[in-house]
């Protein structure tokens, strides 16, 4: 998997704080973004997350260059609607090489991992014989599975990259794309890291757990810790 930031709102931090100093002024965003300091700043961004006044996070958007994640990571994450997606068709592109995705859990048992290759195998080589038979890439495509890599560009703004997160990065999540979460939320922090100080799954976000698992190694280390 490699997750790059391809681009973001530039001074993001300072725009948000912009925004919400407007709904409270006089004066305009222009003057805010000029004047404001960066204590001013972390101090607007520090009130208006924990209020819940989230609408103003919305003004700074984040790009993102995916690869190599499988398509059933893929299709986990274009549910989340509030966002743009460009991924790479297999309608148009021919996959001449593919590495399949393959899980821990099967790759760590020989036999599992064994005849995982040999499907995955059997299903490379139809595809190919496909293609070589003259079936449109569309068709052939059909047989390819959930394994298959693929390629995604992503756009989210910081409110839905804050939901995202919590769904996500929560212990519950499957691995891949928790995974993918993970390397997301750690290079937006490297740009916006007062916007996303505090960001992760809801345990972290809001000191609750929406599925009451209690007993989690996350929720035990952040609250169970000091009475263990």
């Amino acid at each position: 998997m490699k997750v790059t930031l391809l681009s973001f709102t530039p001074d993001p931090e300072r725009v948000v704080a912009a925004s919400a100093r407007q709904c409270y002024s006089k004066f305009s965003a222009t003057r805010a973004l000029r004047d404001l300091t960066d204590a001013d700043i972390q101090r607007l961004l520090k009130k208006v997350i924990e209020s819940g006044h989230h609408s103003v996070l919305e003004h700074a958007s984040f790009t993102f260059a995916i690869e190599g994640i499988s398509r059933a990571c893929s299709h986990q994450l274009v549910r989340h609607r509030i966002a743009s997606y460009s991924q790479q068709s297999q309608r148009y592109v021919k996959l001449d090489e593919i590495d399949f995705i393959i899980p821990e859990s099967i790759n760590r048992d020989d036999k599992l991992r064994s005849e995982f290759y040999e499907a995955l195998e059997l299903c490379k080589t139809c595809y190919k014989k496909l293609l070589e038979e003259g079936v449109p890439a569309e068709d052939a495509r059909y047989v390819l599975p959930q394994a298959t890599p693929t390629k995604i560009v992503v756009t989210m703004n910081a409110r839905s990259l804050m939901n995202f997160f919590e769904l996500r990065c929560c212990l519950s999540a499957q691995w891949e794309i928790r995974r993918l979460a993970e390397e997301m939320l750690s290079l937006v922090k490297q740009v916006a890291p007062h916007i996303f100080e505090n960001a992760g799954p809801f345990c972290v976000t809001r000191k609750v757990c929406p599925e009451k698992k209690y007993e989690c190694p996350k929720w035990i280390e952040l609250y169970k810790k000091s009475t263990v």
